[in-house]
């Protein structure tokens, strides 16, 4: 071996040395930070079980979720979960970290109640507020926000476990790094639910290829972060997804055993509270239930209706209907700014915008509507989207992400990606003959049925008990 060959062996065995070491040590401190605030947050876990009267049989399972006072369907998803458990775990204390300081545990649980007809037993669920939020708002970091984000979120996490470090830790709105932050500092089972990507080779796949010096930077760091991400997927026991689109994604990014758990919808009581009826009774109403955030897309679904409805001649009296929830103020700006457009658009009289509004008013709109609609580009799922179906609508959604792959299927509604092509569609849908529109109103509910949460519910706790199983090993 020349000598060039072993000082080239000698640096690398070097570099290896500190790489092991480095990580060691770095464990070491985190396992040391770890059992510090264990033993700090045990008189507040021995009170909580104590209340819940449990025993030593008693298990403190977090749930991650730091606006779960949204009211969108991560959130149906979060209380549907948390029922499940309370149901079939009674010696399970759920906790919810929360950053929405400004309402009650009371006013949290009312609006879970009016919002989406779901009970939970105040005595075995516990609220902890959480007073570093702004960490993980997206108006923090203006640049690098995928990143940032990832940072505050690990801010958030450390005052979470400040409060209380659980038995259990459970992710249910996508901020991964504090999975891994979980596992490095107790090693407790830890479990997500993931509703969408924090990044996808989608996102990777729109930047151009003849990139400017700008682009090439940021498609560097989209792929730093994506090996970020990617690693965070290791210290994730169980890994649930809403949609076959989300499952290939994390597929290719964590893991293959990933579990697809459709998110649970209102089907049964849809079924049951808006019979199938004939179009005498429903008005020209395109219905769009979703969130007031920007990926929803509702200004293209303005565009598109002014489109519609300048070209239409059979169908004056449409009305485009606008159903979300405003989380904060940025949200209340967002619907402000699509008021000017439908005024500047022209359709200011054939828009009605719905904000907040409670389960009953929801299910009164989709019992009058006659179209359902989404614009949103990979949509993640579409909880609304059944809902259409459930109700009978005739559903027209963006032809990308779960819409497309697992709901609107098989004759079922309409698919569009362009203003011109939603207007298309809009025209189609209530132009359909009678027997044709009776016809997939009838397959819509028939394959909502798929989505009900009765079938959530089996799923969800097949996997909660793989990791309560974990928890029990590691005593």
């Amino acid at each position: 071996m020349s000598f060039t060959s072993i000082l080239l062996t000698l640096a690398a065995a070097s570099v290896v040395s500190l790489l092991v070491f480095y990580y060691i040590i770095i464990g070491l401190c985190l396992r040391q930070l770890g059992s510090h605030l264990l033993r700090r947050t045990t008189p507040r876990r021995s009170l909580i079980l104590e209340k819940l009267g449990a025993g030593d049989k008693g298990r403190i399972v977090g749930f991650f979720h730091p606006y779960c006072n949204a009211g969108g369907g991560g959130e149906r998803v979060l209380w549907a979960a948390i029922r499940a458990v309370q149901d079939k775990h009674p010696n399970a204390m759920s906790v919810v970290y929360t950053g929405d300081q400004d309402a009650s545990k009371e006013q949290i649980l009312s609006r879970i109640q009016t919002r989406f007809s779901i009970t939970l037993d105040p005595n075995r669920i516990l609220f902890l507020y959480l007073s570093t939020r702004r960490y993980v708002a997206a108006s923090t970091w203006p640049h690098f926000t995928l990143l940032g984000q990832s940072i505050g979120s690990l801010i958030l996490a450390w005052d979470a476990f400040n409060l209380l470090v659980p038995d259990v830790y459970i992710d249910t709105m996508g901020y991964a790094f504090t999975l891994a932050f979980a596992k490095l500092l107790f090693d407790i089972p830890t479990g997500a639910y993931v509703h969408y990507p924090t990044i996808s080779t989608d996102m990777l796949a729109r930047l151009p290829s003849n990139a400017d010096l700008r682009t090439t930077v940021k498609r560097q760091y989209w792929l730093l972060f994506a090996a970020l991400y990617k690693r965070c997927g290791n210290y994730v026991d169980r890994v649930m997804v809403n949609s076959s689109w989300t499952a290939a994604h994390m597929r290719s990014l964590w893991r293959t055993d990933v579990t697809v758990v459709f998110p649970p919808c209102a089907v049964t009581e849809l079924l049951r509270e808006i019979p199938a009826r004939t179009d005498e009774t429903r008005e020209k109403v395109l219905l769009c239930i979703a969130q007031f955030r920007p990926e929803k897309d509702h200004k293209l679904l303005i565009d598109a209706f002014s489109r519609f409805y300048k070209a239409t001649t059979k169908h004056k009296d449409a009305k485009l209907v606008l159903v979300g929830s405003v989380r904060h103020s940025e949200d209340a700006t967002r619907v402000y700014d699509l008021r000017i457009q439908a005024r500047e658009v022209g359709i200011k009289d054939q828009v009605v915008f719905v904000t907040d509004a409670p389960w009953s008013e929801v299910l009164e709109w989709l019992g009058r509507a006659w179209v359902g609609v989404n614009a949103m580009w990979n949509e993640h799922f579409g909880i609304g989207v059944v809902e259409y179906q459930a109700a009978g609508l005739i559903s027209v959604v963006h032809d990308s992400g779960g819409p497309k792959e697992d709901i609107v299927v098989g004759e079922t509604g309409f698919h569009a990606s362009t203003v011109e092509g939603f207007a298309s569609a809009f025209e189609k849908a209530l132009s359909l003959p009678e027997p044709e529109v009776a016809a997939m109103r009838e397959r819509a509910r028939k394959s909502a049925r798929r989505f009900d949460e009765e079938t959530f519910e089996g799923l969800w706790l097949g996997e909660f008990g793989k990791l309560m199983e974990l928890e029990e090993k590691s005593r």
